[in-house]
């Protein structure tokens, strides 16, 4: 079993949180951190990638958040790039090995207001590990 902690980022303010929540975390326990984005090829709503996205976009994309957001503390990150659906894509990385996940209450989602995302709500639901669930503040 890795004691990575994986984190869903999709480019919001709240993806943000949760990648310092987990980057914080990970100095605690002396692990790494898997930052997840998961993209496909028409792009997502409201997100940074729009339609005809590439892998290269996409890694492209990923490493200037985890270079903004993690600063210094960039060597503990691991970047890693999904072609698929984000609950899913996430759920699959998760699989493969971590301790912990971390999302954001909700991301880049039509429906501001609600408490929890659908993508934080499939995770939480179907994860067989711990998932903390940084709050939109």
């Amino acid at each position: 079993m890795s004691t990575d902690i994986v984190v869903g980022i999709d480019g919001s303010e709240n993806s943000e949180k949760a990648m310092s929540w987990a980057l914080d975390e990970a100095e605690l326990r002396g692990v790494r951190v898997r930052a997840v984005l998961t993209w496909t090829y028409l792009g997502s709503a409201g997100g940074g990638l729009g339609p005809l996205v590439t892998e290269d976009d996409a890694q492209r994309y990923l490493a200037e958040f985890v270079d903004r957001v993690a600063g210094e503390r960039t060597p503990l990150v691991d970047a890693v790039t999904v072609n698929d659906l984000p609950a899913q894509g996430l759920l699959d990385q998760i699989a493969q090995g971590a301790a912990l996940a971390v999302v954001g209450s909700r991301g880049l989602g039509s429906v501001k207001g609600i408490i929890l995302g659908s993508v934080s709500r499939t995770v939480v639901e179907r994860s067989p590990i711990p998932v903390v669930v940084v709050p939109h503040s």
